[in-house]
């Protein structure tokens, strides 16, 4: 039986990441500061640690990223995008979300999605493709993808609070064994998304209210506009190489993690995936700094640096606080929730998916949510086959990538109904990590991971 106590103190919890998601930004990390204060000296709940593994490995993929970013390499990786884009433009609809998550495995960000965005606009409204179709479901891939990057801050965060756990067969959680899960299902759950998005809304042509806005000659002009494009843009031999270190330095860590054997050894334990992560983008961001003429006071400019830093506030300040909570609980949360999980197994993804939404993070949902489940008796197994579930904030759409495309969409048809609810994003959201959550159970099965 779980304590009346615990709930009120949940109630707390719960206030504060409302009002932190409401606020934005770093308000989200910060807030939980008065929760944490709230639990320790009026309830007298004993501090938990924060994550401290987690943050530092979050932080230095950020530093690898956001020095790509800064070189001038992730304009090459988009222009690439984009030749595959102008070259099947009637292909767009599926084409432009797998490059938004092929994006977004590769540079371990979502962010990547924003200059894709006013590409995918142009080739779709130059076809007589509705816009909202691509744009759409290229907004949900490109968050489908963090949960399948070795670069991600979600799954650095996974391996390193999963680290020395062993599924049902034997096999110990490494990189490689969530990323045999993950990608499949992610590529199939895209598939679902964009091929549900194909035959959504109306054909431009038959479409009253587009036909009716491009009836005035100012806003047909205005909804055609000047192309934006990448093609024909020299890059500098420094930006291609600047990509090539970072690849290769993933491309070293999935290495790592597949061959144990390769790790250093110290106290008869091989070194934890955690650190080689870590070193290793760490590397790949000194490498371009020294190598490809990077100013190393530009990483801190680049919008992804500045969107790690709030990401790392959120799962410090959440993590901190959640923590706290169910360690204070945690006897009576096992005996009250081993059989619910054992019984209902899919209560885990639920549960995945919904806090992702209150924090608006995969990171933050997978540091709250992973450990409690894991110590309150979720088989490994499922913990690993239905992680695809942390992604769950295109629920409302208030995310940055979400709000992008509806600013590059100039036809309008990517909206937000009147209802807030029924907008474009949350039923190819619903569709994709659905998918990618229900495939990724069958293929944990399959493993001999169920």
């Amino acid at each position: 039986m779980i304590p009346t106590i615990f709930w009120i103190e949940l109630l707390v919890v719960l206030i504060c990441l409302f009002y932190g998601a409401r606020k934005g930004g770093m308000a989200l990390g910060l807030i939980s500061g008065i929760g944490l204060i709230v639990l320790v000296f009026c309830f007298h709940v004993k501090p938990g640690k924060p994550p401290v593994d987690v943050i530092l490995t979050i932080l230095a993929v950020i530093m690898g990223s956001a020095t790509l970013q800064a070189s001038g390499g992730l304009d090459c990786l988009l222009q690439i995008a984009e030749k595959a884009l102008r070259s099947h433009p009637r292909l767009v609809v599926y084409i432009a979300p797998y490059c938004a998550w092929i994006l977004t495995i590769l540079c371990g960000t979502g962010h990547t999605v924003y200059t894709l965005l006013p590409i995918i606009y142009d080739v779709a409204i130059k076809t007589g493709i509705r816009p909202e179709r691509p744009m759409a479901a290229s907004t949900i891939a490109a968050q489908m993808g963090i949960i399948c990057s070795p670069a991600s801050v979600a799954l650095v965060s996974a391996v390193a609070i999963l680290d020395g756990h062993t599924l049902p067969n034997g096999q110990a959680v490494n990189l490689l064994t969530i990323l045999s899960v993950t990608i499949p299902a992610g590529f199939i759950g895209v598939f679902a998304e964009a091929t549900y998005s194909v035959f959504r809304g109306k054909d431009l042509d038959k479409d009253p209210e587009f036909q009716k806005l491009i009836s005035d000659p100012e806003q047909k002009e205005y909804v055609y506009g000047d192309s934006t494009t990448l093609l024909g843009k020299k890059f500098a031999k420094s930006q291609w190489a600047a990509l090539w270190i970072f690849l290769g330095c993933v491309a070293i860590v999935a290495v790592f993690g597949a061959t144990k054997g390769l790790r250093p050894v110290f106290g008869g334990k091989a070194m934890s995936m955690t650190l080689i992560i870590q070193m290793m983008m760490l590397t790949a961001g000194a490498l371009m700094v020294i190598f490809c003429r990077t100013r190393a006071a530009d990483v801190g400019k680049s919008s992804v640096f500045r969107a790690g830093a709030v990401a790392i506030a959120a799962v410090y300040g959440v993590a901190w606080m959640s923590d706290s909570l169910f360690q204070a609980h945690l006897p009576e949360l096992k005996v009250a929730l081993t059989g619910a999980v054992t019984s209902y197994p899919w209560l885990y993804a639920v549960v995945l998916l919904v806090v992702s939404k209150f924090v608006n993070s995969q990171a933050a949902a997978v540091a709250i949510i992973l450990p409690v489940a894991v110590q309150v008796g979720v088989p490994t197994g499922i913990a690993v086959s239905m992680i695809s579930a942390c992604y769950g904030y295109y629920i409302l759409p208030t995310y940055p990538s979400d709000l992008a495309a509806l600013q590059f969409d100039r036809s309008g048809t990517t909206h937000i109904g009147k209802f807030v609810i029924n907008h474009s994003f949350i039923l190819p959201g619903l569709i994709g990590v659905i998918t990618a959550t229900v495939v990724g159970a069958i293929l944990g099965y399959l493993y001999g991971w169920l």
